[in-house]
């Protein structure tokens, strides 16, 4: 065998490593920025239910829809993992309070007193949540991303304070600084799923644990407000943050936080507030000035810094 026939076997498995490596990593990003872009659309839609459908009510309804469209492909793997899912009781109940029960009820709160482009610049302050969370344990940002997160957050302060680093937040907008820490906490939560569980029984015991939780606080709220009126402005809305904004987007974010980790996922998670600024104008006529471009284009070059190694 010649030298260069040494060098080439010895070199294949490092660069077929490298290859699957670096694979794994732009699926990963694919996957949040999926979920990011589902779900930029779901604050435009709570932001459209806020004076027909109560929001607790509009959160349990949303998992009632999803648990029935994951069910079809869920139930086998449910069934199969029975006795796991069991024995992770404790751990799923925690991640289904995070984020299913409180986070959206609080996005829904906060939908009926701020607008939709509000509440995506807030929920963009989560990934920091999840930086720090990360650094704490052990884990490494490096220098790009450490710079990319702080000129996306920069950007993300000053479109929230209209210029200005200082914040005047409405109460709506306190509702969504809750979401974001329940959402930043949920994400990180994730990185402790058991690897034997599958990701579709994760995501059906966790709705319908997420539902169970929200059912007293529905029933109160049937007592005290009513119901509402299944209208195609309120149906519209709900399937879409059942089927995509829940069933889909939780997988595919679920799936990026496996591949490459909360805080490099949280980085794309930053083009939510550009995202949710696109749909809210055509939808709900909120306009996008000057100004709130140029924020744009800071957590943009935060996000083109922050997600690459």
């Amino acid at each position: 065998m010649t030298v260069l026939d040494r060098v080439r076997v010895r070199s294949t498995p490092r660069a077929t490593a490298a290859d699957r490596a670096g694979g794994a990593s732009g699926l990963g990003l694919v996957f949040a920025a999926v979920a990011t872009v589902v779900w930029s659309g779901s604050f435009v839609a709570s932001r459209a239910l806020h004076d027909s459908v109560p929001p607790v009510q509009a959160a349990f309804w949303r998992w009632l829809i999803a648990i029935a469209a994951v069910a079809p492909f869920a139930l086998r793997e449910v069934w199969r993992q029975r006795a796991l899912i069991w024995s992770h009781l404790g751990y799923l109940a925690l991640a289904s309070l995070l984020g299913i029960a409180v986070y959206n009820t609080l996005v829904n709160q906060a939908g009926t007193s701020t607008s939709a482009g509000n509440m995506g610049m807030i929920m963009a302050a989560s990934p920091v949540l999840m930086a720090v969370h990360e650094r704490l344990t052990g884990g490494r940002l490096g220098a790009r991303r450490t710079v990319g997160l702080l000129v996306a957050v920069t950007g993300v302060l000053l479109l929230v304070g209209k210029g200005s680093l200082g914040l005047d937040l409405a109460p709506g907008d306190l509702w969504m600084v809750a979401a974001a820490l329940s959402f930043a906490s949920y994400s990180v939560l994730l990185r402790r799923r058991p690897a034997e569980l599958g990701p579709l029984a994760f995501l059906f015991t966790t709705f319908v644990l997420g539902a169970l939780m929200l059912a007293p606080a529905y029933g109160v709220s049937l007592a005290a407000q009513g119901g509402f009126a299944a209208t195609p402005g309120t149906v519209g809305p709900l399937l879409y943050v059942g089927v995509l904004s829940s069933a889909v987007a939780f997988f595919a974010w679920n799936k990026a936080i496996a591949l490459i980790g909360a805080a490099r996922a949280g980085v794309v998670y930053y083009l939510q507030p550009v995202c949710v600024a696109l749909f809210s104008y055509p939808l709900l006529g909120e306009t996008t000035g000057p100004a709130q471009l140029l924020c744009m284009a800071l957590i943009l070059g935060g996000v083109v810094l922050g997600s690459r190694r």
